[in-house]
């Protein structure tokens, strides 16, 4: 259904403005949340949060969006209509990704002072669970059927398998130097894991945590040591991933099938995460350095636009229209 059909049968009025999709993005620095009209490519407002917000991320019915907010070591709940922060919940100390189970009620936060992955029940704002994993967690993962969580070690350089139903560790396997980001592909059958410094991602069968694949990046005219692959996000399909490579200014299209590099888009500086609108024909590429995110056209492969944000914006995450 479009948005003018929507509007007829709301019996809306046809001479005020559509609500659009939205792109809501974390500005470190700022300690805001820049907010883009996914029509429009512009900020349409902004909402003052926690100290260094990072990781964001929505609930299933897009009601309420979570920030990590690191450096108040506190995930805040916000209400994405008014922009007022509800409440915190308890995180452990500087929390800086997370991720929500598909049960739409336990987050799992990775605790990068304190070595743990804390388990917190949206619900009754209680810690579940605190799990001892490596030195410096950073990327946090869960698979589709919600029965592992995956938390990444920058230090210890190791992805971390969490049961979820008993909250113990079952596997630790090594990855390349600096692990950042961590995604399930394929029905969960696969795990992704970027690894910055070592500029790298390194693909796992899920059933026997068995390395499969090492995929590796050469932008041409960039020296190696800044190709770091941070953020990742898959098409439809899993088809093909988009990486950000860090303080090389590019984003690498990967064939998600053959671990093949197809392409490298040059985008703003240091790029970190990024998020699709609603049909995946727009990425939208948080760059920490020059305080902007590029719009790029997925198809073309192109970069679109550069927005500015505010100054270091890192998280992303699509929040479509009410």
């Amino acid at each position: 259904m479009n948005k003018l059909t929507a509007a007829l049968l709301c019996g809306a009025s046809l001479t005020g403005p559509a609500l659009a999709d939205e792109i809501w993005v974390t500005n470190e620095k700022d300690d805001t949340v820049s907010v883009i009209d996914t029509d429009t490519l512009e900020v349409v407002r902004s909402y003052p949060t926690g100290e260094r917000p990072r990781g964001i991320i929505f609930s299933k019915d897009y009601s309420r969006v979570y920030i990590c907010a690191s450096d108040s070591d506190a995930v805040q709940v916000m209400d994405p209509e008014t922009g007022e922060i509800l409440h915190d919940l308890p995180s452990g100390e500087d929390p800086e990704q997370f991720v929500l189970h598909p049960d739409d009620r336990h987050l799992y936060i990775a605790n990068e002072d304190d070595a743990i992955t804390t388990v917190v029940d949206t619900q009754t704002r209680k810690v579940v669970a605190q799990i001892d994993v490596g030195v410096e967690p950073e990327g946090m993962a869960v698979s589709p059927d919600g029965k592992i969580a995956i938390t990444t070690s920058e230090t210890t350089n190791m992805a971390h398998w969490i049961d979820t139903e008993s909250h113990t560790l079952f596997a630790n396997t090594l990855v390349d130097s600096r692990p950042r980001h961590a995604e399930f592909a394929k029905d969960g059958t696969e795990l992704w894991v970027s690894s910055e410094i070592g500029g790298t991602i390194t693909v796992f069968d899920v059933t026997t945590q068995q390395e499969l694949h090492k995929i590796t990046f050469d932008v041409k005219g960039v020296h190696p040591d800044r190709v770091q692959p941070v953020g990742f996000e898959f098409t439809e399909g899993d088809r093909l991933a988009f990486v950000a490579l860090g303080p090389s200014n590019h984003v690498a299209v990967v064939n998600a099938q053959t671990y093949e590099v197809e392409d490298y888009i040059l985008v703003g500086r240091r790029v970190w995460h990024m998020a699709f609108n609603a049909d995946r024909s727009l990425l939208f590429t948080t760059n920490g350095v020059s305080g902007d995110v590029t719009v790029i056209d997925v198809a073309k492969r192109e970069a679109r636009k550069s927005i500015k944000v505010g100054r270091f914006p890192w998280g992303a995450a699509f929040r479509p229209t009410p």
